[in-house]
This record gives structure tokens, C-alpha cells and sequence, in this order.
């Protein structure tokens, strides 16, 4: 049998599939419909270290080949998130990334200090978010400012540090190696492309929020050639996202030199769909003579 276990930055997931932030807000909303204890990993949404309210609705829109959506991170705040749902992560059989978030360079460096003791197997430091006034994109698309927010976090965050980061920008691979000047273990990419919608009866956007993150299987093209770019140019390991919908894509990924993947849009048209494409690999890989990820990893 193939072995699709793979490891990011020393921590080892059972198989690539990680669910992506955003889509899973700690996985209890799924563990009635799948079975999480057969991801390779999950990924909370963003949490800060108050609560946020996130942006006005409507902030959810669907659109050719994917959503728009304008959330802005809300989240309950950390202090919630280890009373409520880091316990139940703890158990749930997979491994647990908490995405972290904040307005400040200390906001982010605080939540992750509060975050030591949480259980969590990895940090995903969210600089690239499209969809809050201050912090998000404003770090994430300024190389400097990548390297100063990752530095500050890495100093206080005891697990791995994954950063995730925008496609917003001229050049990803200036930004991926910001971010690993700066302390970064690991890499994810890519966030949403920053998108918009009009209702041309209203005259107006659909989003309250008039622009907002485009996701989906419309921005996988761009989000494999960003994978594929900085693969190559960076030295820790990639988790690929952006479109996945089927373990096809998932393995175009892995191709392009993903170490692990991430499923988001897919798990609102089918909450099993992480489960399903972990299968698939699995499959892919027994009918192809694959034995390990690593003999495709990157072969492009």
C-alpha cells in the first residue's frame, strides 16, 4: 500500500490533505458529516486576540467557478477558542494548525504566545488576508513587513510557523522569501485573489464590503504557476491551496512541489470532499506504482 504520509517542518500528517482556514471553523460544525480523524490535518479559521466582529453581510457571494466572500475574520478571540475549541481539536484524530491573526505586529505575536499550550501541532500566520481594514493584506503584500511580523511571531510561537501568503502581489517568490528571512518554517499559498461582483439591477456591489477574496476552482491555474514558482525558490516546505477539488488537483500540486495540500470552497459543495481526495491520492498513487509522494513531489 502507498505511503501518503509527509512531513512539514519535523511534524508528520498521516496523508497531504489539511483543510484550509476559513472553511473549517474548529471541524465540530463537520464531525457529524465526515470523519476528521481521516485528514491529514486541519486548519481553524483565523483567531486574534479579541473578538472580531468580521464585516457586514451580505459578505458571501457566488460567482463563475467559485465564491467571493468578504468575512473579514471574525472569530470569538483566543481566550474562547481555548475554552471551546482547542479541547475538542485535541481529540479529533488529525493533526490541528491554528490559524492566527491580528491588526498589529504584537497582536499576532501575542496570539501566538497565548497559543503555547494549546494542543496545536502548527501556527499558520494569516498576513494575507484581503478582507480587514488593518493588518491581513497590509502586512502581507510588503516583503519588509513579512519579514518583521513573521520574526516577531517566530520569537514567541513554541510550535512551527507556517505563513500564508498573498497572490495579491507583483512577485510571490520576493514575499516567500521574506517570509523565511524572517523565521517562517513553512510556507502556504495561495489566498484568495481579491475579486468583486455588481448587482447591475441595484446598481451597487453584492458585497457590503464591495471587493472580497475570490476562491474556488477559477483561481487554481494562478494558484498552481504561484506554488510551482515558489517550490523552487524557496528552501521549507510549501502547503499548496487555492481551487482543489478533486484529488486530481490536489496532485497537480503536489507536482508543482506542494509538500501537503489544503481543501476549502470544495468542503461547501461537499463537506466529505477533504476525505474524498485524500482517498483519491491514495488510489492514484496504488494504480500508478507510487509508493511515496516524494517520487512525484516537485517532478515538474
Amino acid at each position: 500500500m502507498a505511503d501518503t504520509s509527509v512531513s512539514l517542518a519535523g511534524v508528520t500528517f498521516k496523508n497531504p490533505v489539511i483543510t484550509a482556514s476559513g472553511t473549517f471553523a474548529s471541524g465540530r460544525e463537520y464531525a457529524e458529516l465526515t470523519d476528521l480523524s481521516r485528514l491529514g490535518g486541519i486548519t481553524t479559521k483565523g483567531v486574534s486576540m479579541e473578538p472580531w466582529p468580521g464585516n457586514p453581510p451580505p459578505r458571501v457571494a457566488e460567482t463563475y467557478g467559485g465564491t467571493l466572500n468578504s468575512v473579514g475574520l471574525q472569530n470569538p478571540g483566543v481566550e474562547r477558542f481555548l475554552a471551546e475549541d482547542a479541547p475538542f481539536l485535541r481529540g479529533c484524530g488529525a493533526r490541528v494548525i491554528v490559524n492566527i491573526c491580528g491588526h498589529t505586529v504584537d497582536e499576532y505575536a501575542a496570539v501566538a504566545e497565548a497559543l503555547a499550550d494549546s494542543g496545536a501541532d502548527m501556527l499558520e500566520l494569516n498576513i494575507s488576508c484581503p478582507n480587514v481594514k488593518r493588518g491581513g493584506i497590509a502586512f502581507g503584500t510588503d516583503p519588509e513587513r513579512v519579514r518583521e511580523v513573521t520574526e516577531a511571531v517566530r520569537k514567541k510561537a513554541r510550535q512551527p510557523l507556517i505563513v500564508k501568503l498573498s497572490p495579491n502581489v507583483t512577485d510571490i517568490t520576493e514575499i516567500a522569501r521574506a517570509a523565511e528571512d524572517g523565521g517562517a518554517d513553512a510556507l502556504s499559498l495561495i489566498n484568495t485573489l481579491l475579486g468583486m461582483k455588481i448587482d447591475i439591477r441595484r446598481r451597487r456591489p453584492v458585497l457590503a464590503n464591495a471587493v472580497g477574496g475570490l476562491s474556488g476552482p477559477a483561481i487554481m491555474p494562478v494558484a498552481v504557476r504561484m506554488v510551482w514558482a515558489v517550490a523552487k525558490a524557496a528552501r521549507v516546505p510549501v502547503v499548496g491551496m487555492g481551487g482543489i477539488m478533486t484529488a486530481r488537483d490536489a496532485i497537480e500540486f503536489i507536482m508543482a512541489g506542494a509538500a501537503a495540500i489544503a481543501v476549502g470552497t470544495a468542503t461547501f459543495r461537499d463537506p466529505n470532499a477533504a476525505v474524498s481526495i485524500a482517498e483519491g491520492i491514495e488510489r492514484f498513487m496504488d494504480e500508478n506504482g507510487i509508493n511515496s509522494l516524494s517520487e512525484i513531489r516537485g517532478i515538474v
